[in-house]
């Protein structure tokens, strides 16, 4: 006798269908052996060689077809009969989903669920047959209900592998046809019908996380659920979150009415006791202030019609004419006798350079006066929109922020005075205001090309410049020191490293922020005609050497005759 083996498997599929054949009378088809024909191991060899391995850790499914083909033993009639009315019915569409439809629950994807051995020849023995129905069942309303592809069903389906709900979908699919995608896209409808609160879900998946909120109502919100109190009673932590949440709405609140109350403050030009530390309090200008702001201001609406070079030509002929006038000063301005002077007693550069700093004093003390407001936007400041031929030197003398003027006059002061003793007053005041006109005709062309019509400049920016190279081009090859650094035995940097440092630090500036607020194009221009003036000095001073070095050796070779005749 070969005794069956069943021990663990007992619980299997596979030897539930061994059991639900072999309990009953079997046919011709297997062996008739008394106790042989209960054991699978004596089945004929085609049905024994379809066996699945043990422990349901191999699976042929191609095979296990040809186990249930095989003739099956009769079962009482009594128990295998299933009528029409007692069988459940099959939906497909997604209009039709019951309203108590549950993604846990499923829907029915047969009449009846499959049987023992319907689940081994579909899944082989690694599931049971109620976990297989379950699985179909779930994944059949998926179908209907739109819901294949959401991930926060998969909590209903994660004991199943994956590829046991691949085996299961592709059997739903060839035996149960559903039109999945009208399915989804029906549901797609509703969701965002629900969203525009047009009309509700139909389906109802399972609440998976009832804190998760949202208007198409697939979980519960957590306000629907009831609210359970703690056997504890309340916590101590409970009680600090309630007091931190009631301090930041009530801090919330006062910030609202700080708000509220500044914004009305700063409406009416008051200032209250909820003025922001350190924030300007706002002023309200009185009615003759506002007067004159209106008359400083263009009433031009926008720029003119002017061609490039109608705007360009009347003051590029204009400082044509400054330069030749600042030629003729330098070439033939004779300083005054020292009793002729209105200060004999104060040095000649210095006075020259503070009678400068007193008109570019004169200018920012100008723009203090609103009523001159008016007459120094017209006539002392460049603006590319509409230029005015006198702004080419008038805006040389012209700032409105102190600080700006404090540091061009600075420099001014610095490079002024020692120009002025190596060149004269003539050359100096020359090359100042060639340094400035061109310089300002410089930004005009570069405005007016680029078409940057919103473009103004005023300041002794360029002029500044133009000072400061000419003297660093007459000492470029001497040693400077700057508040006695480098200390000796060093002779100093070279005047061509500090004129170096001016141009890398203005074109740097073009690559900046900077460059929408300083006139880059000023300095650049400027340094260009300090150099220019320095290197016509150094021309001049070499003419005027070979003069005095040629009438030496004329009156040379006259004395010795004029000894001889004596």
């Amino acid at each position: 006798m070969n005794p069956c083996r069943l021990g663990v498997n007992a619980f299997q599929t596979s030897v539930q269908v061994v059991a639900h054949h072999l309990a009953r009378r079997c046919t011709s088809s297997l062996p008739a052996a008394p106790l042989s024909r209960r054991c699978v191991s004596l089945w004929p060899a085609a049905q024994r060689q379809t066996q699945p391995p043990r422990g349901g850790h191999g699976r042929n499914t191609a095979a296990w077809p040809a186990l249930l083909s095989a003739p099956r033993p009769a079962l009482p009639r009594r128990l295998g009969i299933r009528t029409i009315i007692a069988g459940q019915a099959v939906i497909t569409h997604y209009v039709d989903l019951p309203p108590d439809y549950a993604d846990e629950k499923g829907l029915p994807f047969a009449k009846h669920d499959l049987k023992p051995a319907e689940v081994v020849a579909v899944f082989g023995p690694r599931l049971s047959t109620t976990a297989a129905n379950k699985l179909l069942r779930i994944l059949h309303g998926r179908r209907v209900a739109g819901t294949l592809e959401d991930p926060s069903l998969r909590i209903n389906t994660i004991a199943f592998t994956k590829e046991d709900q691949r085996i299961a979908l592709e059997y739903l699919r060839r035996t149960v046809p559903v039109d999945e995608i009208a399915n989804a896209g029906l549901r797609a409808e509703d969701e965002l019908a629900a969203l525009e609160g047009d009309g509700p879900v139909k389906s109802q998946p399972t609440e998976i996380l009832p804190e998760y909120r949202n208007k198409v109502k697939l979980y519960k919100d957590a306000d629907a659920l009831p609210k359970k109190d703690s056997v504890y009673g309340p916590s101590a932590l409970d009680a600090i979150r309630a007091r931190n949440q009631a301090k930041w709405e009530a801090e919330l609140r006062r910030r609202e009415e700080e708000k509220k109350k500044r914004e009305e403050e700063e409406r009416h030009g008051q200032a209250g006791p909820l003025q922001v530390a350190g924030k300007p309090q706002t002023r309200q200008l009185s009615a003759k202030m506002q007067e004159y702001i209106v008359r400083g201001q263009s009433d031009l609406k926008e720029p003119p019609e002017m061609k490039k070079w109608q705007r360009l030509l009347p003051s590029a002929a204009f400082v044509v004419v400054v330069g030749g006038l600042c030629l003729a000063c330098a070439e033939f301005y004779t300083p005054p006798k020292r009793a002729d002077r209105l200060w004999p007693d104060v040095p000649p550069a210095a006075a020259t350079v503070g009678t400068l700093i007193l008109a570019n004093l004169l200018g920012w003390g100008l723009w203090k006066i609103p009523p001159m407001w008016r007459f120094l936007n017209q006539y002392f400041i460049l603006v590319a929109a509409t230029p005015r031929v006198p702004t080419m030197v008038s805006a040389a003398f012209s700032h409105q922020k102190f600080f700006h003027l404090v540091q061009n006059m600075a420099i001014l002061w610095l490079f002024g005075v020692r120009l002025h003793d190596d060149v004269g007053r003539g050359t100096f005041l020359a090359t100042y205001l060639a340094s400035g006109a061109v310089g300002a005709l410089g930004t005009l062309t570069w405005a007016v090309m680029r078409n940057r019509m919103e473009v103004a400049s005023l300041g002794a920016s360029g002029a500044v410049y133009g000072i400061s190279a000419a003297y660093l081009w007459l000492h470029r090859f001497d040693g400077i020191r700057v508040f006695g650094l480098p200390p000796p035995p060093s002779e100093g940097f070279q005047g061509l490293t500090f004129l170096g440092l001016a141009v890398g630090l203005n074109v740097g500036a073009m690559f900046t922020a900077s460059r929408l607020t300083v006139d880059i194009t000023s300095h650049l221009v400027g340094m260009g005609v300090g150099i220019l003036a320095g290197r016509l000095v150094e021309e001049r001073k070499k003419t005027t050497a070979q003069q005095k070095g040629f009438i030496r050796q004329e009156v040379a070779v006259v004395k010795p005759t004029v000894a001889t005749k004596g």
